[in-house]
């Protein structure tokens, strides 16, 4: 049986202020150090920070897939609430607190230990070391290296496993492949004005209802027979249309939500820019930065790819669309790609666009499109 402790700290100078936190994982026999995680989050509060290190802690966890998880922290307030002996009241600690339990619930099994702050020392270290390096405009690495953000990016992208190369519409496939159609949502209020819009929940305006409308009569000759959402209202109400046509399910998945934008959520770039630039900066600087009281994309990207492995897993060499925002169809595309973090910002996407996929048994994936719009030409032609 395997068994590993995961001890997690999270620590804010200011309370709130500039904020990060650390994780690592430990062999629960021998003591060996199996992953660190440490990360710069912006501005936000020390339970904030604590309960992005337990994330972080679980998630490297749940990529070793342990028979029992020993969770160890000086949080009092975290350790209480995950355990279920004290409510969850904080709005700010809520989302935190059900991504945590969403990843509890995916381990065999999980129990929580407080211990104090002197025996918490590594995972201190770790958020103190993040917190360091955010403070220059950079980025930590496993082993407390540090490098400016293009610099990290470039490590990231070396060091991410590989695939074999394949040359698509050449080569046979020992398998048909899993391909899944990306669609994004259709219109709402707050893409209407560009405002950053993460795990609020507008729904669809009245263009965005005929947006899904036209992309369902699009995928209706497709050879899609899954359907499958982000929880959020503006991409369930999207895939309800197209299942709708398509006389299937709508099957929700947690993980393909948008990013959570944190206090940025509702504002305009130019006014985030004007209420938060430091922060901005350091956000646009590195994917490992997170809003105040938000999600990296880096964390995205986390639970992005495991979502994928759950789609793969559960309809392999089925054709899946797959409904969602546009931070995890862009990750999917990248990593598809193998492409550095940095491809987010190289990329656009439309409202109600259509990104296509194809993921190959032996490893390789391939892009057959991005961002296609042929759907939606006689809603626009009037505009």
């Amino acid at each position: 049986m395997t068994r590993v402790l995961v001890e997690a700290d999270g620590g804010s100078r200011g309370n709130p202020g500039p904020a990060g936190y650390g994780a690592v994982v430990m062999d629960a026999a021998t003591g060996e150090v199996l992953a660190e995680r440490a990360a710069g989050i912006g501005r936000a509060t020390n339970n904030v920070a604590e309960y992005k290190g337990l994330i972080a802690g679980l998630t490297a966890a749940l990529e070793l897939a342990p028979d029992e998880v020993e969770v160890r922290m000086d949080s009092k307030l975290v350790v209480e609430q995950m355990s279920g002996r004290w409510q969850v009241k904080h709005p700010d600690m809520k989302p935190l607190a059900r991504e945590a339990a969403e990843l509890v619930s995916r381990l065999p099994r999980v129990r929580f230990s407080w211990i104090p702050r002197e025996q918490n020392k590594h995972a201190d270290r770790l958020a103190n070391e993040a917190m360091d390096a955010a403070a220059k405009g950079q980025v930590w690495r496993s082993g407390g290296d540090t490098g400016p953000a293009d610099a990290a990016d470039t490590w990231l992208a070396d060091n991410e496993p590989k695939t074999p190369n394949r040359l698509s519409g050449w080569q046979e496939s020992p398998a048909p492949p899993t391909t899944t159609l990306l669609l994004r949502h259709g219109q709402t209020p707050l893409s209407v004005e560009k405002r950053f819009s993460g795990t609020g929940d507008p729904t669809l305006t009245e263009l965005g209802q005929a947006q899904a409308a036209a992309a369902a009569q699009r995928l209706a000759r497709s050879a899609a027979t899954v359907v499958i959402s982000s929880p959020l209202a503006r991409a369930r109400q999207t895939a309800q249309a197209v299942a709708d046509v398509l006389g299937l399910e709508v099957e929700v998945e947690e993980g393909f939500r948008e990013t959570d934008f944190g206090d940025w959520e509702g504002y305009t770039f130019a006014e985030v820019r004007q209420k938060w630039p430091r922060e901005l900066d350091a956000w646009l600087a590195s994917t490992a930065v997170a809003p105040p009281f938000g999600e990296s994309f880096d964390a995205t990207t986390t639970r992005v790819r495991q979502a994928r492995d759950r789609v793969l897993s559960r309809h392999g060499g089925k054709t899946v669309v797959v409904v969602s925002h546009v931070s995890p169809i862009k990750t999917l595309v990248r990593i598809a790609l193998e492409a550095p973090a940095t491809a987010l910002y190289r990329m656009h996407l439309d409202l109600a666009c259509l990104s296509e996929v194809q993921w190959f048994a032996d490893g390789p994936a391939v892009v057959r499109s991005l961002n296609d719009t042929h759907h939606l030409a006689d809603l626009t032609a009037g505009q």
